[in-house]
């Protein structure tokens, strides 16, 4: 496929976006690679198989193909799946399991069988894997099951148990299956259909969970709070705000851009689970979407708890006020930047 001289350019600069600091610019990097499509696939591997480069475009990359319906993409997913890095070896999972059901199909589950069985492989990898051959008819995968049942690892066996039974886990957490397959199941396979369940869970073990495996429940959770009643909403939204604050706790910077649209979005008071999380990881790219939700608020209690958040991450970022994002807040929304 031809690239003319000025599409290029453009996928050029997207690319190196990939790799930028800014947590923003490198989600803006992926969803328009995603819509360029097969145009910009050879030079998305080019990034994924570059192993001097970062783990953020890395990942990032993988991210862009796993929304690009490309035959090449399956085989860097292969590779990067067994990169040591977890976050690098999770996303390429991400992306082989879009291949599971298709034309290379053969070659997408051998990859994730081998993966799954692979003992020296990183746990949370494994799991990973065990979770994209969920997709898959319960017979066609039920000799991986038996095989992974002695498995030495007691989170594999648990978890090759638990996707006997996803009815089960669809219902309610089964009693004899310990928070982290738990987790790792729903993130896997589906949410269960009690939101408190989930969020109480998410606050006691929550950072048993792989970030990636707790990024795929954040994203779970906003599609159920799509289609819920305003009534049920509300405990679905909590529970994400719980994910977040486990994410959190992993200094991990996946949930960064949901929660920064979260705020964004808000026409009331969100969990003080949100304002938690941005309060350990948020960064300055943050701080104009409180500011907006600080100045549009009349509830007091929202006010407050915003401006606390702001502060902490202006603290934590040492910014000043010459620092260019807040010269820009200070000019529109004056009355949340710090005096000192």
């Amino acid at each position: 496929m031809a690239i003319y001289p000025s599409s290029a350019r453009e996928i050029d600069a997207l690319i190196a976006d990939l790799g930028a600091r800014s947590s923003v610019t490198r989600e803006s990097a992926v969803a328009r690679l995603t819509l360029v499509g097969a145009r910009a696939v050879e030079r998305l591997i080019s990034v994924i198989d570059q192993e001097g480069g970062s783990i953020a475009s890395r990942v990032a990359a993988l991210r862009a193909l796993e929304g690009v319906d490309d035959s090449r993409a399956l085989g860097p997913a292969l590779r990067a799946a067994v990169c040591p890095n977890a976050d690098i070896a999770a996303a390429g999972v991400a992306v082989i399991r879009t291949f599971v059901r298709g034309p290379q199909s053969v070659a997408a589950v051998d990859g994730l069988a081998a993966l799954a069985l692979n003992q020296a492989a990183n746990e949370a990898t494994r799991l990973e894997a065990i979770g994209a051959l969920g997709d898959l008819d319960p017979t066609t995968v039920q000799p991986l099951w038996q095989t992974l049942a002695c498995d030495p690892s007691p989170r594999i066996r648990a978890r090759s148990i638990s996707a006997k039974h996803t009815e089960s886990h669809e219902r309610a957490r089964p009693t004899d299956l310990p928070a982290p397959e738990w987790l790792a199941s729903i993130a896997a396979l589906g949410l269960p259909d009690d939101p408190e369940l989930l969020s109480r869970v998410l606050t006691t073990d929550g950072v048993s969970a792989s970030p990636s495996q707790l990024h795929r429940i954040v994203e779970r959770i906003r599609e159920r709070e799509g289609i819920e009643a305003p009534a049920r909403r509300a405990g679905w939204t909590r529970a994400r705000g719980s994910a977040h604050v486990a994410l959190a706790k992993q200094s991990s910077l996946l949930g960064l851009y949901d929660l920064r649209e979260a705020l964004e979005r808000a026409i009331g008071p969100l969990p003080v689970e949100f304002l938690a999380a941005l309060a350990l990881i948020g960064d300055a790219s943050c701080l104009e979407a409180i500011a907006i939700a600080h100045d549009r608020t009349t509830d007091r209690w929202w006010r407050q708890h915003l401006g606390d958040a702001f502060q902490a991450i202006v603290t934590r970022e040492r910014l000043t006020r010459r620092h260019a994002v807040l010269k820009k807040i200070q000019k529109r929304w004056p009355t949340i930047v710090p005096r000192t």
